[in-house]
């Protein structure tokens, strides 16, 4: 996901010892859902194989080939599902594309959502998997998210084993840009909002906070704001006369001190700068990550520039910073001026009803399994994902469900070999209870 949990919960020992006891609760568990477990129990194998594969496939977002390959590899795989599959070209908004699979059938439409792309460019040092022991494995990309993507194909290939499938409505949409969405997101998302359209469940398998025991059910958004100021340049030792004014550091040393003394605290707000240049001359570049800015102690700055990072909870909040933003953007000490611009960023997922109703139906799978308990994560912790994108077309959304391990985003990630069957079972079930709950027909979003 582009924008990681601040805090990455440990997988605790307890909760592994419990996934490979046996299961004294396979009790709770239908005669169709014990045979869909025993099938992902006899492809794991196949499941750690798949896995191996695609994380050695270098796939960053920009490395078009790689994506494709990686998407290929996937493609094969539903094809033999039968799923009628389509790569979407991303040309429009400057990306490799996307793989989106379809599966026809007669009970509610069930959205799956995985990713191909890595933070991981050919370029990166770390390219290659690497079995540590016999629990974990080491790899870029190994838990963000080719483990959620395999688990999406275990889960399927276990409910096809299961002869259970056929009659199942699914469709899985894999984006080829998540860790950096092309440009315009309009058309970089357009192929998972047109999947998201008719759907009553959609599942993202992220690696959520790395701990099994949850899930996500709310997202801030990402949004990306540029705060420009302006002033009379001249003499520092005029500064503040009614001629020269303030300058521009003071007016953006105002703008910054009024959002922190009204914004600050407010509950999922997080506003951020995270670059500042100011001077006589400032120039920043395309990216909004690097530039450049000259001046002197004894010349009045007559430009400033910040950029900066903004995460709400809803629309609403969202809506309601921006506004407060832009007015205090709006006052001016004297002879100063200032512009705010914001990014066409990551929507929010706020938490609903029905995202909170969906996990209840995947905790109750898990406790079926004897897997524990599955809780929400505090939406503080949460990033960015694409789930969001369909927060205001699919009435019941979770997120997370993917593969557990540590370290995402950097040359240590790892993942915990044990959870694949057992985040692979929990998802197998789960799609077919939800395939059998016909009340979800009704639940579709017009």
């Amino acid at each position: 996901m582009p924008c990681r949990l601040i805090v990455r919960a440990v997988v605790f020992s307890v909760f592994a010892a419990t996934v490979v006891a046996p299961l004294a609760a396979h009790a709770q568990l239908s005669q169709q859902e014990r045979a869909v477990t025993a099938a992902v129990d006899r492809r794991n194998a196949e499941s750690l194989a798949l896995l191996e594969r695609i994380v050695n496939i270098n796939s960053g977002t920009l490395n078009f080939v790689g994506v494709r390959q990686v998407g290929d590899v996937l493609r094969a795989e539903l094809d033999a599902l039968g799923f009628k599959t389509t790569w979407v070209e991303g040309a429009p908004f400057k990306r490799a594309g996307h793989l989106v699979a379809e599966h026809p059938g007669q009970g509610p439409k069930i959205l799956l959502i995985g990713h191909l792309d890595t933070v991981f460019e050919p370029s990166s040092p770390f390219q290659k998997y690497e079995r540590l022991n016999d629990s974990t494995a080491k790899g870029p990309a190994i838990i963000d998210m080719k483990g959620g993507d395999v688990i999406i194909i275990g889960a399927l290939r276990a409910l096809s084993d299961a002869s259970l499938l056929a009659g199942m409505n699914i469709t899985a949409v894999f984006d080829g840009d998540e860790e950096e969405a092309g440009d315009p997101h309009s058309l970089a998302r357009k192929a998972l909002v047109d999947a998201a359209k008719g759907a009553a469940v959609a599942l993202g398998f992220e690696d959520g906070a790395g701990d099994p025991r949850t899930a996500v059910i709310a997202r801030r958004s990402a949004t990306t704001w540029t705060l420009t100021t302006t002033g009379q340049a001249g003499h520092a030792s005029q500064i503040f006369r009614s001629e020269l004014g303030a300058g521009a550091v003071n007016e953006m040393a105002r703008i910054m001190s009024e959002f922190y003394q009204k914004l600050a605290g407010e509950q999922y707000l997080a506003f951020s700068a995270g670059l500042a240049l100011g001077g006589s001359g400032v120039t920043l570049d395309s990216t909004l990550t690097s530039g450049t800015a000259r001046g002197k102690t004894n010349v009045i700055a007559e430009r400033m520039v910040v950029t900066g990072d903004m995460r709400t909870i809803s629309p609403e909040q969202l809506a309601r910073t921006q506004a407060a933003m832009r007015e205090i953007v709006s006052r001016h000490l004297p002879k100063t001026d200032a512009e705010i611009t914001f990014s066409d960023g990551y929507p929010p997922m706020a938490p609903s009803d029905g995202n909170r109703r969906l996990l209840g139906l995947y905790d109750r799978a898990s406790r079926d399994l004897g897997l524990g308990e599955v809780q929400g994560v505090d939406p503080s912790r949460a990033g960015a994902a694409d789930v969001a994108f369909i927060a205001g077309i699919v009435p019941m959304i979770i997120d997370g469900i993917g593969l557990s391990g540590h370290d995402d985003h950097s040359d240590k990630e790892t993942a915990d070999l044990r959870m694949l069957p057992a985040q692979t079972k929990r998802a197998a079930v789960l799609l077919l209870r939800l395939t059998n709950m016909p009340e979800l027909r009704g639940q579709v979003r017009p």
